[in-house]
């Protein structure tokens, strides 16, 4: 287990040292996907703010809310959660994708994720550009707990990455997983409150199941600063549990397989 811990290490280390690498691969990816449109990355902008719109003013009708509340919720909680799911789907494929590179260039693993990481940060970083501006629109003004999304963006890119570099690992040698972890992520979309508020729910049986959801917490992390609320702090600890306990299992499982990814690729 510590030899297993100390290859895991290395490739992380190694990764540091180069991390431009990854940067710069994760930037070329954004910029071939939308080299030929006039707007760029901008049309995911476009659709996720139409899609906000409109997810905003059914499920706000629906539930009879707020509009001026609801609004900011919805974009909070969808802008993230495509960066969440977003994450994890690439992550699966992580290692696959790369195989021409894997197999013929010697680069620490790591690498694949962090490009996954980065890539996924520069479409979040578009996408975000439509919080403002719902908020001059609602005339709404910010107030200072934004400021804790920064160490809960920090907490949440923490945890993804250990989930992508462990689900890399899996799909490389199951290569049936990312349809399975496409289904858990539908699944979860509709478990975790995005187009609900968890007021919405009862109290009882259905708000502890709530509370066992891990998306809901790391979700909350970085939703309630937009809104204006501090995170709880049971929510920073379950972040850091799940944070510490991942990391701990995935260095050692990586370490221990690492190895194994090229044959399996």
């Amino acid at each position: 287990m510590l030899s297993a811990f100390r290859v895991s290490q290395a490739d992380i280390s190694e990764t540091y040292h180069s991390r431009y690498i990854p940067l710069v691969f994760g930037w070329q990816d954004v910029a071939q996907r939308y080299r030929r449109s006039k707007v760029g990355a901008f049309w995911l902008t476009i659709n996720m703010g139409v899609m906000i719109g409109a997810l905003g003013a059914i499920f706000g009708t629906l539930f009879q809310l707020d509009i001026i509340n609801f609004l900011p919720f919805v974009a909070s909680g969808l802008i993230f959660w495509t960066f969440i799911s977003t994450m994890i789907a690439e992550g699966c494929i992580a290692f696959s994708a790369s195989e021409g590179i894997i197999l013929q260039v010697r680069l620490p693993l790591f690498v694949h994720i962090v490009r996954v990481w980065w890539r996924n940060c520069i479409i979040l970083a578009h996408n975000l550009v439509i919080y403002p501006i719902l908020l001059i629109v609602l005339w709404t003004a910010p107030s200072f707990n934004l400021l804790w999304a920064i160490p809960g963006f920090i907490l949440l890119s923490a945890n993804l990455l250990w989930m992508a570099l462990l689900l890399a690992t899996l799909c490389a040698r199951f290569r049936d997983m990312p349809q399975v972890i496409a289904n858990v992520l539908q699944i979860s979309f509709y478990a975790t409150p995005i187009m609900w508020t968890p007021q919405s729910l009862s109290d009882g049986i259905v708000q502890q199941i709530l509370l066992m959801n891990p998306f809901f917490h790391l979700l909350s992390l970085v939703r309630l600063p937009l809104l204006g609320e501090a995170p709880a702090p049971e929510q920073w600890l379950i972040g850091t549990l799940i944070c510490a306990v991942g990391w701990s299992v995935t260095l050692v499982f990586f370490g221990r397989y690492r190895w194994r990814v090229p044959y399996w690729l």
